[in-house]
């Protein structure tokens, strides 16, 4: 069991590699194994592109010895045809005796389908090595599979003295963001843009701060941005309305006066559970991850609801005395991290 962890270990670490590019597909591991050696590694493709373990096949140099080998996975291999043919296909192609999978796929098109197909051709099978470790790894994608809603990420940045923006009074004219923490912190908040499908801020921080909600200071995909927006305040010369990343803009107007490239529409109702709602539409949209960044209201809102699984929150080494407090909640402690004068605690809603 010793060796089957230590493999499976390995196929988490290099499912890393395909974080950020994926959605709406999960980032899948794949390790190929011949007398304790091993022989070939993979990792999910960009969207539409190859999965693990086809990859990780397509690395061994000499796949007659795959007749002998064994396959570690992080999720169960597919069993259908998607934009690429099942998984489980090709493992019996390539009689490849024995399959190590890390947790079950939930997707109603695999959940088992592709343990028995693999089973039914003669393979071993043995489900459930790290489990644990592979659905944390897997978070996003089982939390919209089983939740029917995305994983919902919590970020913002407060001073010493708990506020998340300052006094109206000391703000700059021009509409930019007021930076609380370090050069460092903004780097790593990038970086965890560039790991989720989706960004989203309310109407107040867009008009106040015109943010770009890119991730410039990182090397990744920009997420795709969402907007509450409840009477489409939002100027047309603001960033987030430039159609450089796909936008969806979240109101009450039901005929916007101009369509603009790259951003859609969406209605819901202000007055009832906004963040139901937004769950709801992001599901339906295939995001599996969304990253909320502001306001204090939008984030209260959602807290509130709890409707959240992870909380990072930067705290800078700046005291304001008065201006917009941060929010209010309860979670679990998992991570500190100091950034120089910085300090980055993680929280999860367990």
């Amino acid at each position: 069991m010793k060796d089957h962890e230590q493999y499976m270990l390995r196929a988490i670490e290099i499912a890393k590699a395909g974080s950020g590019t994926t959605f709406p597909n999960p980032f899948v591991g794949a390790v190929i194994v011949h007398h304790n050696k091993i022989i070939g590694e993979g990792f999910t493709s960009p969207y539409g592109g190859n999965h693990a373990e086809v990859n990780a096949i397509n690395s061994v140099k000499d796949t007659s010895i795959l007749a002998k080998a064994t396959i570690y996975v992080t999720l169960e291999p597919c069993s259908h045809h998607g934009k690429t043919p099942p998984c489980a296909d090709l493992i019996i192609k390539h009689k490849i005796p024995e399959v190590v999978v890390g947790t079950l796929d939930p997707h109603d098109k695999v959940a088992g389908k592709g343990i028995k197909k693999l089973q039914d051709s003669g393979a071993t099978v043995l489900v459930g090595v790290l489990e644990n470790e592979c659905k944390k790894h897997h978070k996003r994608f089982l939390t919209y599979q089983q939740k029917k809603r995305p994983y919902i990420l919590l970020k913002w940045a407060e001073t010493n003295d708990g506020f998340i923006a300052p006094d109206k009074n000391i703000r700059s004219k021009n509409p930019e963001p007021f930076w609380i923490t370090n050069s460092i912190s903004k780097q790593k908040a990038h970086q965890l843009r560039s790991q989720e499908q989706a960004i989203l801020v309310g109407t107040n921080t867009v008009l106040e701060d015109n943010p770009k909600l890119d991730v410039r200071h990182w090397k990744g995909i920009s997420p795709t941005r969402i907007i509450l927006d409840k009477d489409l305040k939002t100027p047309l010369n603001y960033h987030v309305l430039d159609g450089s990343t796909k936008t969806i803009i979240l109101t009450e107007v039901k005929t916007p006066k101009k369509s603009l490239e790259n951003t859609v529409c969406e209605v819901i109702n202000f007055s009832e559970n906004i963040a139901q709602q937004v769950c709801n539409l992001l599901y339906k949209h295939n995001i599996l991850s969304v990253l909320i960044e502001g306001g204090t209201k939008t984030l209260q809102t959602f807290i509130d609801a709890n409707l959240w699984d992870q909380a990072t929150v930067f705290t800078g080494a700046t005291n304001f005395k008065k201006g917009i407090k941060a929010p209010e909640f309860k979670g679990n402690l998992v991570r500190t991290e100091t950034l120089k004068k910085d300090i980055l605690k993680t929280y999860t809603n367990d």
